[in-house]
């Protein structure tokens, strides 16, 4: 988990952390799980493995109550944002699930914009219609021949960036208010939180915990190793190291395999209108995370 200084270069830390969670799509869809029970295994192997490293980093902490409270909210939140992006896949894919999961850049930057009193910058006034012009790019302009519930895939994968939002700003509030705990202990913890909050939910949805196939274990494993660990853990160390407008930059690495890997693996029907609303939105993403001061990434 922790590189020596020598070879750590958070430039490839940050690109290749960006890459293996723009597979988590792929992996989610490999599955073959329902979307809640996918999301579970993502969190229940997740938590092994960060606590396997925060084991050989010889890091236990304990937690005062106001943590514990904002540990919960985290939890609460990130299950809240895995089970609408898990779902959201179903019915629009991998890629633009993963790209309109990013949109919550916009609303982290509105929220330190009205109630932190960040100054609103020119960057995020032309971002905001920029990312509505592109995602209308993408979608298509008639919406009348769009396949039966793509608008409700759409609808989850903005909830996923709503519920995202929280979650990163409880995990800020919460590095705060224990800045000697590391942020790889606190989404260990956060992890298992999450995986708890998701049992009764599978259970009162009538779906099986059941993991079918060999490949449906290797996906959701994969999902949990690459996505919710490695990949996280190298973006987090790295960010800080890394001013924002080159780290915004890299971060749009994610969203952009993501939606390629949407095409060229699960064959995507994509023309050149959507590839040009690709780039659009992906340039109002870019703009909306260096509009503020704070980085964040998505799934």
């Amino acid at each position: 988990m922790r590189l020596s200084p020598r070879t750590h270069n958070p430039l490839i830390s940050i690109l290749t952390g960006a890459t293996f969670i723009s597979l988590s799509g792929i992996w989610v869809a490999w599955s073959n799980l329902d979307p809640t029970v996918s999301a579970f295994y993502r969190v229940f192997f997740g938590t092994i493995f960060l606590f396997t490293g925060c084991l050989w980093r010889k890091e236990i902490h304990r937690f005062d109550s106001k943590s514990t409270c904002l540990l919960f909210l985290c939890g609460l939140s990130f299950a809240a944002d895995l089970v609408c992006w898990h779902a959201s896949i179903n019915y629009i894919g991998p890629g633009l699930s993963t790209v309109l999961g990013n949109f919550q850049v916009f609303i982290l930057t509105f929220i330190s914009i009205v109630v932190f009193g960040e100054r609103l910058s020119i960057k995020f006034i032309i971002s905001v219609p920029l990312a509505v012009l592109g995602l209308f790019l993408v979608i298509g302009l008639d919406w009348k021949t769009l396949p039966d519930n793509y608008l409700f895939g759409i609808g989850l994968a903005l909830l996923t960036a709503l519920f995202y939002s929280v979650f990163l700003l409880a995990m800020r509030q919460l590095q705060a208010n224990q800045p000697q705990v590391s942020s790889i202990y606190n989404l260990m913890i956060v992890s298992f939180i999450t995986s708890v909050l998701l049992i009764p939910t599978i259970l009162f949805s009538g779906a099986s915990f059941r993991i079918p196939t060999i490949s449906s274990f290797g996906a959701v494993v994969c999902l949990a190793l690459f996505s919710q660990t490695i990949g996280w853990v190298l973006i987090a160390n790295s960010l800080p190291k890394v001013v924002p407008s080159i780290a915004g930059l890299l971060l749009l690495l994610q969203p952009a395999l993501a939606f390629i890997w949407d095409v060229l693996i699960f064959d995507r029907s994509t023309t050149l209108l959507n590839w040009a609303g690709l780039a659009v939105v992906l340039m109002a993403i870019y703009l909306g995370m260096t509009s503020s001061r704070k980085i964040g990434s998505s799934e």
